[in-house]
């Protein structure tokens, strides 16, 4: 009985939420939900930290708290959330429509339904019912009809500078007047009617306003957020906004043309050819760098972009989104798309607004016909505007940089050149020996492909060329994508002329067949004289693409009675480099079921036995050598299956 009773409460809530008509109304509703053991109409609100904004919220302690307690004792769950608490500041409040009662629970009492005039008191908006009386407007919203009034709160007009709000209230008659009819729409409208990227005439000479009504929940006029909608009047609907609005009537075109601080941008925008697309209709944002914001970059790299019309393009659409997003509507940081191509990350920290992680915004919601401006002091450049050094210099990869230029690769890295750069990690060169002598400058000509490449486009098998002359080996594993032994470890780098792949490992090129391999190195000798005695050299010679474990010197301690068995227990049918081993990697081997390979630490195990040293390349397969053979492959003694996995 009692899971049916909580079943029949879960089904209640979710058909509660899918009710919701709106994002709005979904966020509304989980906030009664949260507050609903409070009393009735009681919502929850949370406080946007570093702020005193506070909103209808459908986050709720509670849910995480009931997570963790599932790995955490009951007492530190309870301090856990008292500190989530203060530190998220969830507060109570009374749904919109309702108000306390002395004495009683929640919020029971619904308020009075009275005009638009005494509304305004009603609901705290005082300084807009003060100012309506001042412009004559009060006549107005106490008599009939059916109006819409986007009420600015206290603090928006607080917030007003004082000669903006001098100049209204010095001519109440026209100016402030005209202020509060562009407010009003004259028909009663609900959030649930705010659609997303709707316009609405106003009552100041059919002036329009713009809706967006966002899927987190955020609803914006002008750029204004909603904080107090729905309140119901006899004569229409009231709705507070954060801000007072301003009559729009340019494109973004227009509103870059007549600031002086945009004058480069300007500029650039007309070179790129981009001056129609921002006059057009559309519902664009652009994070407009002003003069200073192309003042901080190095003049060499401004000349560059600037005389190079694609990278100029590229440079711009990176700053212009696909969709209109007021920075009401940023509550965390969020991937969002450019006509670019790629995405920036908008977020907030407190009142500021970011991007890709940096407070750089110094302006917002400065809104136009056809899209919102915010002003960055900071030039976002794409990493298609970019030179191949220029993509070196600002990743991950500071050792390759240095050591490529040292090389006197930089012509390569700075020019028209359509060419791949595979640039190791920092950790790649640790215990290695970063002297330029002759060999480490053919071997970082060797990390240069002589073509663009994408890693989207490569395929198993393929070869590339390098600038030395050598082809390279393209394998594609299940989770890696490596040439030769070296994997890529992240997202391509695609630059102006040039891309970069970011890998795990030093390239290390093939240098002879299997056996060569093995026949240069001296801690394989006795391996090597045991091949040729149990006449396996062919096999090692031939053309294929092997993967062997090689024992070591030191793992011959014993000679084993069946030497060809064991020695082809040690060679793989396939070929596998290491940065393609994950937890439980199969290799099935010539003889015998299989080897089992993991990584623990950064060292490849096979059968639970350390591999010493790994991807030594070769042109038919790899070499992984281990030390420690006689105590690791039973199989190759006894023949059974059983006998290899009991030790």
């Amino acid at each position: 009985m009692k899971r049916l009773t909580l079943f029949a409460l879960a089904i209640t809530l979710i058909a509660t939420v899918f009710a919701a008509k709106t994002p709005y109304q979904a966020v509304l509703q989980h906030s009664r939900i949260r507050g609903r053991a409070r009393g009735p109409n009681v919502c929850a609100m949370q406080k946007i930290p570093g702020t005193d904004k506070k909103y209808f919220t459908n986050f709720t302690t509670d849910i995480l708290i009931q997570k963790l307690k599932i790995y955490l004792s009951i007492y530190l769950s309870i301090y856990l959330s008292i500190y989530l608490s203060i530190y998220l500041s969830i507060y109570l409040s009374c749904c919109p429509g309702y108000e306390k009662v002395i004495g009683e629970k929640g919020c029971p009492a619904a308020l009075p339904l009275v005009n638009i005039y005494k509304t305004l008191g009603v609901i705290g908006a005082t300084t807009t019912k003060m100012y309506s009386e001042r412009a004559n407007l009060q006549e107005e919203i106490e008599g009939p009809g059916s109006f819409t009034f986007f009420a600015p709160s206290n603090e928006a007009w607080a917030a007003l500078p004082t000669e903006i709000l001098d100049a209204l209230v010095s001519n109440v008659n026209i100016e402030l007047l005209n202020a509060l009819h562009y407010h009003m729409i004259n028909k009663r409208l609900t959030s649930d009617d705010l659609k997303h990227g709707a316009l609405f005439p106003s009552m100041y000479q059919d002036f329009d306003v713009h809706i967006q009504h966002y899927s987190n929940g955020v609803v914006t006029v002008n750029c204004a957020r909603l904080v107090k909608t729905d309140q119901h009047a006899t004569n229409g609907i009231v709705h507070v906004v954060d801000r007072v609005i301003t009559a729009i009537t340019n494109n973004v075109n227009s509103l870059i043309d007549t600031d002086d601080d945009l004058d480069t941008l300007r500029t650039a925008v007309a070179a790129a050819g981009l001056t129609s697309l921002l006059e057009n209709e559309g519902s664009y944002t652009i994070f407009a760098p002003t003069n200073e914001a192309f003042e901080k970059i190095p003049p060499e790299t401004l000349t560059r972009i600037l005389g190079d019309p694609v990278a100029l393009k590229d440079l711009l659409n990176y700053h212009i989104l696909k969709n209109l997003h007021c920075s009401e509507s940023i509550v965390a940081g969020t991937p969002l798309e450019t006509l670019q191509g790629t995405v920036l990350e908008v977020g907030c920290d407190g009142e500021e607004m970011t991007i890709n992680g940096k407070a750089i915004v110094t302006q917002r919601d400065k809104i136009g016909t056809n899209g919102v401006i915010h002003y960055v002091n900071e030039l976002l450049i794409p990493d298609s505007a970019k030179t191949l050094l220029e993509l070196v210099e600002e990743s991950v990869v500071t050792t390759a940089s240095r050591l490529f230029k040292d090389a006197g690769l930089t012509d390569h890295l700075i020019g028209s050149e359509a060419v791949t750069l595979l640039a190791p990690l920092n950790d790649a060169f640790k215990d290695k020996s970063l002297a330029m002598t002759p060999d480490m400058k053919k071997l970082l000509r060797n990390h240069i492909l002589k073509e663009k490449f994408s890693s989207k486009s490569l395929y198993h098998g393929q070869e590339l060329e390098t600038l030395g002359g050598l082809k390279l080996r393209v394998f594609v594993f299940r989770n890696s994508l490596c040439i030769e032994n070296a994997c890529i470890a992240a997202h391509d780098k695609n630059g102006r002329y040039a891309n970069m792949f970011i890998v795990d490992q030093i390239l290390a090129p093939p240098m002879g067949t299997v056996m060569d391999i093995l026949k240069a190195d001296d801690r394989f000798s006795t391996l090597v004289g045991i091949i040729q005695r149990a006449g396996l050299s062919e096999l090692l010679n031939k053309k294929g693409t092997y993967t062997f474990f090689a024992p070591t010197n030191a793992a011959f301690n014993a000679m084993p009675r069946e030497l060809a068995n064991l020695l082809r227990y040690h060679i793989g049918e396939e070929f596998l480099v290491s940065g393609a081993v994950t937890s439980h990697t199969r290799v099935t081997p010539l003889t015998g079921d299989k080897l089992e390979l993991g990584t623990l630490n950064s060292t490849v195990y096979v059968n639970r036995v350390p591999v010493v040293e790994t991807d030594l390349m070769a042109t038919n397969g790899v070499v992984h050598a281990v030390d420690l053979t006689n105590c690791l492959f039973k199989f190759a003694y006894d023949g059974t299956e059983k006998n290899q996995r009991e030790k």
